[in-house]
């Protein structure tokens, strides 16, 4: 009787916002319009709407995809250690205040509240890359404010780091998905010889799936040399589209899905 029994659970979500407490990490999340013969870039919204494009082009056996996640896996952990440097450099700074003198957080009396909808991991990494900025921008301002530092040293370190953010997401705007699958593309089809055509061979181990990024999803089919990729046992594994929610949408028609399940 207990086999019987009907469960009507609804899907898992969780309520997310980034707080923002800074103009300059502000200025990311919109991103940077064309001007002064500058090229648009997209801000943080618009890198999580590619991320999850990405993710479920992957999902739909998209070797291209597969090579791009781990393209940007790469620009971000370089992103990370960039920002990461600059942090040390004002802590440093920071560090020269005496004992005697005590200072709370530099915190925006009203900051801004952006909620996320966010389905890729690497969108995810992403936000947190954004809230350390948004952290430094905090303490340089601060280190400024104290005379710890001078208004050029502010200026290089807050441009230092919107760089490296931007450089991630223009990399990001370069991602289309080609449209073709692991078989199309060993089957020489019509289709996978114009994609070959616009954006070159798929490396090999990527092709055989013994390389991929510890956040794509599982093949949707045993990998060609035999290799398997941790998690999937060998297992053909098909991740269907109605396991997410695609009803959330944030600005600049950043489109963005939640798993219903932790595994459908």
């Amino acid at each position: 009787m207990a086999n019987d029994l009907q469960l009507n659970l609804g899907t898992l979500r969780s309520s997310m916002q980034l707080t923002l407490h800074t103009h300059h990490a502000s200025r990311i999340w919109h991103g940077r319009d064309a001007s002064q013969g500058r090229a648009t870039i997209i801000g943080l919204n618009g890198f999580i709407s590619v991320m999850n494009k990405m993710k479920r082009a992957a999902e739909l056996d998209d070797p291209y995809a597969d090579a791009w996640m781990l393209r940007i896996e790469e620009k971000l952990n370089s992103t990370k250690a960039s920002i990461k440097a600059l942090r040390e450099q004002i802590d440093l700074a920071l560090s020269e205040v005496p004992e005697a003198l005590s200072m709370g957080e530099n915190l925006n009396v009203q900051p801004v509240r952006l909620p996320l909808f966010v389905n890729a991991q690497l969108g995810f990494m992403a936000v947190y890359l954004l809230a350390d900025y948004d952290d430094l921008a905090r303490r340089l301002i601060l280190a400024h404010h104290t005379a710890l530092i001078d208004r050029r040293t502010l200026e290089h370190l807050l441009n230092e780091g919107a760089h490296a953010l931007r450089s991630l997401f223009s990399l990001a705007q370069q991602f289309k998905a080609s449209g073709v699958k692991r078989d199309d593309y060993l089957s020489n089809t019509p289709a996978a010889l114009k994609a070959r055509e616009r954006f070159g061979d798929v490396p090999e181990d990527v092709l055989d799936g013994s390389a991929r990024s510890p956040f794509a999803p599982p093949l949707m089919r045993r990998p060609a040399s035999g290799v398997e990729h941790p998690g999937t046992s060998g297992r053909d594994v098909d991740v269907p589209s109605e396991c997410f929610d695609q009803t959330h949408v944030v600005e600049d028609d950043a489109q963005v899905a939640i798993p219903s399940e932790e595994q459908c």
